[in-house]
């Protein structure tokens, strides 16, 4: 008898932060390792990861982290999670592995069990094997992975979309996906994010009309903002600059590594004489590619807008081209990046509006299943509307509703000796909130502090008692900081003042003052006060001591 059990640790009712486990009897494999951007309510938070305390508690049964492509949805855990699993086998396309690797270099991780896959070649694990299938994505040596076991297969696709126009280390290997189809696969993870669009997502994804266009209609400086791993996406670009007599300005040391290693290893073909380096930013028909970073969107162009970049200031002649998806979470971040570049004068096209990300739309995922012929559909990635629609289509090509794996994360589905048994298995989850170098220690009761400090301020009481007389030392002082402006409010001020002395000649005995009272008592009748006075309610930090 043999036992699958599938879920997820994050990636489901969500965009990013994919990681899928299956596990074959004790075996354990896992895809994806990645991260999700941290929205605008998740004050100082760079990104999320998900909590992955059961890979911790079960490392002794990991088989390899597989990794099906290099965007930061998909690997941008890695770096956090190999702290605590140093050991573990990470496997991924020769690409995927470089970027893997520059972000491990930029964490200050000089080791990992790094193992480069190659397309149809088996990564044999005795029990089980899984089989990589090159697709079609906007970064080369993307992979779908094919977990073959004595049940049948499980087969994960990752991100993908069918376009013939793309080939060499872009292509599908459609003949192969087909031999897989007509094995027997138990189960497929289909991709869920572009259910809801209709037909197939290309060529709503090609950008190189649309470059061609803005390239031959405008003149001075141009800004193309774009994530940095979109390879396709830069390549096009670069595509269509060949064409002109313009040089090229990369903004960012992560993307011009990127760039430089792509043209290195011949994954993407611009001539490198035409990069120029950042001194060039001011020419005036020079073409700037400038990214979006991953812990803080669009953080290079705020820069630029705060008049605090060093090499660069906005003028109406530029044009700004934002060729980078919105993703949830950004719009506010977005739109005031938008009406500050709007202020300044400069033309500000926004093409990611038109334009579709090379995820898998309605026919895609139609293909998809046909070719696989699944007998269980596991609806994966994006919202859980995202994941219902993805359903609908699976029941419209005749796959039982019986069959079609509607879960969230840390919900477990469970197959035994082939068929999927009705059970309640949960794994528990959670997010792992990455502040700078920190992990682990940015919580709900923190993000309420963050959140208090940014809606109403801050105010500091500072007293001092005589250790000998048990009296206070002149009297309090009362500091503030985005609460109210002082000079304007001298008597609430020195009302405070009144307050907090009193509470102390109220809590002070003879030999003996309970110093957590003392502050328990200040914070709560200052705060009921400064509600009273104000309709605010600031965090009220408490340093009393004796002297």
């Amino acid at each position: 008898m043999s036992k699958i059990r599938i879920f997820a640790l994050g990636g489901q009712n969500e965009v990013g932060k994919n990681m899928y486990v299956v596990e074959v009897d004790k075996n354990i494999y896992v895809f994806e390792a990645g991260l999700k951007h941290a929205d605008d309510k998740l004050l100082g938070v760079d990104y999320i990861i998900p909590n992955y305390d059961y890979l911790k508690e079960n490392k002794e049964r990991i088989k390899g982290l597989f990794i099906t492509h290099g965007h930061d949805e998909q690997m941008g855990a890695i770096s956090d999670i190999l702290v605590d699993l140093p050991d573990i086998n990470i496997y991924g396309g020769k690409f995927t592995l470089e970027i893997i690797k520059q972000d491990l270099e930029e964490s200050g991780i000089k080791s990992a069990n790094l193992i480069e896959i190659k397309a149809n070649k088996k990564i044999d694990f005795k029990t089980e094997s899984v089989f990589p299938i090159q697709i079609s994505h906007s970064i080369p040596d993307s992979y779908l992975y094919v977990l073959n076991t004595k049940d049948g297969s499980i087969v994960f696709t990752g991100n993908y979309l069918f376009d013939p126009s793309m080939m060499g280390p872009y292509a599908t290997d459609i003949g192969k996906l087909a031999y897989i189809g007509k094995q027997n696969v138990l189960c497929l993870m289909n991709e869920s994010l572009y259910a809801d669009k209709k037909g197939f997502t290309s060529p709503k994804h090609r950008t190189t009309l649309m470059v061609r266009d803005i390239l031959s209609d405008n003149e001075g400086r141009l800004f193309f903002n774009i994530f940095e791993n979109q390879i396709y996406r830069i390549q096009e670009v670069f595509d269509e600059i060949s064409k002109t007599d313009r040089n090229v300005v990369i903004m960012g040391k992560s993307l011009e590594s990127i760039i430089l290693k792509g043209i290195e290893l011949n994954y993407i073909k611009f001539d490198k004489e035409r990069i120029k380096p950042i001194t060039h930013v001011t020419d005036e028909n020079i073409i700037v590619i400038i990214s979006n970073e991953r812990e803080k969107p669009y953080s290079s162009l705020k820069r630029i807008l705060r008049n605090s970049d060093k090499f660069v200031t906005l003028k109406e002649t530029d044009t700004i081209v934002i060729l980078s998806p919105l993703y949830a979470g950004s719009e506010i971040t977005a739109t005031k990046v938008f009406n500050k570049i709007s202020k300044v004068g400069a033309n500000l096209m926004i093409l990611s509006k038109q334009l579709l990300s090379p995820h898998a739309s309605s026919e895609d995922i139609m293909l998809m299943i046909n070719l696989m012929k699944p007998k269980y559909y596991f609806p994966v990635t994006g919202e859980y509307k995202d994941q219902v629609e993805n359903a609908i289509i699976a029941t419209e090509l005749n796959i039982p509703k019986d069959n079609i794996i509607l879960n969230l994360n840390g919900e477990v589905a469970t197959f035994v000796d082939g068929k999927l048994i009705d059970n309640s298995d949960k794994i528990p989850v959670d997010d792992i909130l990455i502040d700078g170098k920190t992990a682990g220690d940015i919580g709900d009761l923190v993000l309420k502090d963050r959140e208090m400090l940014s809606d109403s301020g801050i105010v500091i009481v500072n007293a001092n008692i005589d250790k000998k007389t048990r009296t206070i030392i002149n009297k309090p002082n009362i500091s503030t900081k985005g609460f109210i402006y002082v000079k304007d409010n001298i008597d609430i001020i020195k009302e405070a003042e009144t307050i907090v002395s009193s509470v102390i000649q109220e809590n002070v005995k003879e030999n003996y003052i309970d110093y957590n009272k003392l502050k328990l008592d200040i914070r709560d009748k200052l705060g009921k006060y400064f509600y009273k006075e104000t309709e605010c309610n600031p965090m009220i930090v408490i340093v009393v001591q004796e002297v």
